[in-house]
């Protein structure tokens, strides 16, 4: 009988991925990887939710640092394949769904852009605007329809795609290739959506009342705040501390998990398990699947 090498939980925020992972690497003498887009960040344990125990590719990059998805990707497969040879098994878990595809496949990412391209894009939308947004339109139709003309950054980011020979707005399949790089097994945390909601707002009370207003408020002061940290919710409505942000963050947090929700449903091959119940029996519900080879993705 074949095992996976890999287990893959993936959840929407407050669905207890964290505890499930953490019990089921315990449980199979192995470690955790994070795939976690802002996880992947120092300075804002709080805010991004980090474990006491947190696994790899946790707190890693400074928030100054401009991530991307090609190069997160060289760094899961790395911890990834070093964690199979030495413990048999690597669990991944997280909910950001680029990421989890970075870390279990081989992605097909668009070339680099032409040096310089981002620069002369980002003089030409700050000297016209519509000008540049009708290049957009005429250069690739697809991404300019996907794309608003006051979006600065995706502007400026579709057009230097366009000089590569690649879009924003790649065909649905472009970035996922089919293919597990290893025997993998990708587990979903199915939690009832009013559970979800109240797990939400309870978070959000405890963020604040373990000074999450502080946190950021020293991250901020410690120096630049990169595009790709500053996408961390919550960051910015904190700083401005503005009247209601507790029930603000709130109510974006329901709005991304309700995304992850959708988003897990279309993952190739995944297995759904309740995760209502407490972490060790979600562990003895996902070892179970494990044990069924027709459910383990292979390369």
């Amino acid at each position: 009988m074949t095992s996976p090498e890999v287990i893959a939980v993936f959840g929407p925020t407050a669905s207890g991925k964290t505890a499930v992972a953490e019990a089921l690497a315990d449980r199979l003498g192995t470690e955790l990887v994070s795939v976690d887009a802002m996880q992947v960040y120092r300075g804002l344990p709080v805010l991004t939710n980090q474990s006491e125990r947190p696994g790899r590719l946790v707190a890693i990059w400074p928030l100054s640092h401009e991530g991307s998805v090609g190069e997160f990707e060289r760094l899961a497969h790395d911890a990834i394949d070093e964690l199979v040879v030495s413990h048999g098994r690597a669990v991944v878990a997280g909910g950001t769904g680029l990421y989890l595809r970075a870390a279990l496949t081989d992605l097909e990412l668009p070339p680099p852009p032409p040096v310089g391209a981002r620069e002369r894009w980002e003089e030409a939308y700050d000297a016209d605007r519509d000008a540049t947004y009708a290049q957009l339109e005429e250069r690739d139709p697809a991404a300019a329809a996907a794309v608003h003309p006051n979006d600065r950054r995706r502007v400026v980011r579709a057009l230097e795609l366009s000089e590569s020979g690649s879009s924003l707005a790649p065909e649905p399949s472009r970035l996922w290739s089919g293919d597990f790089r290893r025997p993998t097994l990708v587990v979903g945390l199915d939690v009832p959506p009013e559970l979800l909601a109240r797990r939400i707002e309870e978070r959000t009370h405890e963020m604040f009342r373990r000074g999450v207003v502080e946190e950021v408020q020293a991250a901020l002061a410690a120096g630049p705040v990169s595009t790709t940290a500053e996408k961390a919710i919550g960051l910015r409505e904190i700083a401005s501390l503005s009247t209601g942000v507790e029930a603000a963050l709130a109510t974006r947090t329901r709005q991304y998990a309700a995304y992850q929700r959708k988003w897990m449903r279309r993952i190739p091959g995944i297995v759904m398990v309740d995760a209502d119940r407490p972490p060790a029996e979600v562990v003895d519900a996902i070892l179970e699947v494990a044990r069924t080879p027709t459910l383990i993705q292979r390369r």
